[in-house]
Parts: structure tokens; sequence; C-alpha cells
């Protein structure tokens, strides 16, 4: 039986007039790499904000790695790259002090980095393939490289559980090709990986799970038994017709 990374039970959310998640309940193990999908509005980031802590559920329980959200966020389990990051890309700061702000929750907002830290932040580099670009401002780059920036903060946090908030928005096919493979091979070396996304070509050969929103949990498990016609039709209000389905 495999462990459980997230744990989600009757979770309500609701902003004022606006329920954002009903009742939903999911558990995603380790070292799976899940596609969470759903409509614009459906609930997506609100779950991953559940599960970071940055809004509270008015009802249910969220247990990472066994731990309460807050306890689990002191140890550091969870790393989250945000759809959009709110950064001035004319700020002169480069890539590797950006990498460095993950390490931040572990030094200390006034310490100097120490040994340790920079271990992380330049294998985090690395592991994204971008360490060549360690000294280059963070606004030369390409869209693509900036999210692989974001994504080695995220790991220089030590974080063994990535959420992904629509990481491939703005991003050409080329660009987007590449972060799948890097999300792939962050699986393969033992991460959990949590991607919220509306390509859905590509999910059935890129993610192992699938979690279907729709202000709750439609459905979730194993990509070959949940990706099908009739639950992705049902998610999306039968409005897709460009999906074909084995």
């Amino acid at each position: 039986m495999q462990k459980t990374a997230i744990s989600l039970q009757d979770v309500t959310v609701d902003y004022g007039n606006k329920v954002a998640l009903k009742s939903a309940s999911i558990d995603i193990p380790y070292h799976s790499f899940t596609g969470v999908i759903g409509m614009n509005g459906a609930g997506k980031s609100t779950m991953f904000k559940v599960i970071m802590g940055l809004v509270k559920p008015q009802s249910g329980t969220v247990t990472i790695c066994d731990d309460p959200v807050s306890i689990a966020q002191k140890h550091g389990h969870v790393a989250y790259v945000q759809q959009s990051e709110e950064v001035d890309w004319d700020f002169p700061i480069s890539v590797y002090d950006v990498v460095m702000m993950g390490r931040l929750g572990k030094q200390g907002m006034l310490k100097n980095p120490n040994a340790e830290d920079k271990e992380f932040v330049l294998k985090a580099l690395e592991q994204v393939n971008m360490l060549d670009h360690k000294l280059h401002q963070i606004g030369e780059l390409s869209g693509g490289q900036k999210k692989r920036v974001f994504v080695a903060r995220a790991l220089a946090q030590g974080a063994d559980i990535l959420l992904l908030d629509e990481p491939f928005a703005g991003l050409d096919a080329t660009s987007e090709k590449s972060l799948i493979k890097l999300f792939v091979d962050l699986k393969n070396q033992g991460k959990t990986v949590i991607l919220a996304t509306h390509d859905l070509l590509s999910l059935p050969d890129t993610c192992d799970r699938v979690a279907m929103i729709k202000h709750s949990v439609v459905a979730h498990g194993p990509t070959k038994e949940v990706f099908t016609k009739e639950l992705v039709e049902q998610t999306f209000d039968g409005m897709l017709h460009h999906i074909r389905f084995d």
C-alpha cells in the first residue's frame, strides 16, 4: 500500500458568496506525479492554497506527511510554485540570489548563507539545468528559463513535495516540453509532483495519476483508470472535443 503524501478529507472553502471547494477529498501518494485538471475557477488553485496553509477551510481536514498543515510548513515538506510570480523583472537580482530566497526559511532573514545553503542552491540550479545562468539577471531570461528558476527556488527549500500551479502558462511548445521532462525527472528522483494544468493533450503520457476538480473532486486515481472520456466531459461540462481517448 502506498504511503500518503497529502490528504484532504471533506474540505470546504467558501469565499462569501462563492463556494470554491465543497466536501473535497483526495489522497495523493508519495513519489507520484499527479495532474490536477478542471475548468478555470473550478477550485484547483484554492486546493493548492489550502495545502500551503494560505487559505483556511471552513470544514474538513488536511494533512501533509501525516502532519497538520502548520507543522508540515515548519518542516518544509511542501514547496509551491505559483501560477504567476509578482516580480519586477528590471530589478537587478541574479538567478543565484532568486534561488537563494528558497533558503530563507532555513537560514532566517538576517543570517548570511552558510555552506549548506550554497550547496542546496547550486544543486537546485543543476537539477533544472540553469547552473550556467546563475549570474544572469532574472529579467534577461526567457519565459521557460524563468519558470525553471522558480522551480529551482522551490527545490532549494529541500521540500519533497512540489505544487506547481499552471507552470506552462504563456510558454511555447518547446519550453513546455522541456519543463515536462524536468518534472518527470524530479518525480523519478523521488519527489512528489502535483501539477495543475490545462494541457490535457500531454497529461496521459506525463502524469501517472489524475485528479479532476469541479468545486469538489470528481475523480482521482491512476491516469489509465481515471482519464476517461466520460469523466473528462463531466469535469469540463462536455466542452472538450479535441481530446482523443484510446
